[in-house]
């Protein structure tokens, strides 16, 4: 779930600097005061992702990873297009680090309180696994596939993955108990 639902947003934000200079036409002085955007997005995101999380850890979960598919998405449209660009790279900041605290808790809440330590560091390894796999799926798209403005797209693709794998967890996770033991009788 997290290297898939974060994987869309290094695939990105990792090329961030050639998509606004190449595809925007802004100068790369620009690029800076650009990312303070983004960052201050990140800090609103991390805030509202913690709140949606307290509220209701699935809803949070699903609804945040939607959210950064969603715009995600909403980005390619606007890549050419100086003032909407810098509103949705604030908005990705926004939606890319509320599905933190979400993923962060689901792992913290699955691993119980002798596991939590260990699961939190594996879950800081599967953010940072979804980093590399985001920057090398946008740099193969760039060398050998649709080419830069087609990395939100792929991003939303990557990010819509994850939420398939968190929708699949949690309707696993409500399955009823008997459902999940196998019956031997029922098997011969």
């Amino acid at each position: 779930m997290t290297v898939l639902g974060f994987a869309g947003v290094f695939t990105v934000f990792t090329y961030i600097q050639p998509i606004l200079t190449e595809i925007t036409g802004f100068s790369r002085a620009s690029v800076s005061p650009i990312l303070l955007v983004f960052g201050a997005g990140l800090t609103v995101g991390n805030v509202a992702g913690g709140r949606f999380a307290d509220r209701g850890l699935a809803r949070a979960l699903i609804g945040t990873l939607a959210g950064l598919a969603v715009v995600l998405v909403a980005l390619q449209p606007v890549l050419g297009l100086k003032m909407p660009i810098v509103a949705m790279i604030g908005l990705f900041g926004v939606a890319a680090f509320a599905t933190v605290a979400p993923l962060q808790l689901r792992v913290l809440k699955k691993a119980g309180p002798a596991g939590r330590t260990f699961a939190s560091s594996l879950n800081i390894a599967a953010f940072n696994l979804g980093n590399a796999l985001g920057a090398w799926a946008g740099g193969i798209a760039i060398d050998h596939g649709p080419g830069l403005a087609a990395l939100p797209l792929l991003a939303a693709a990557i990010t819509g993955a994850g939420l398939v794998v968190a929708l699949v967890s949690l309707r696993l996770e409500t399955r009823p108990a008997a459902a999940m033991v196998c019956d031997p009788e029922s098997v011969m």
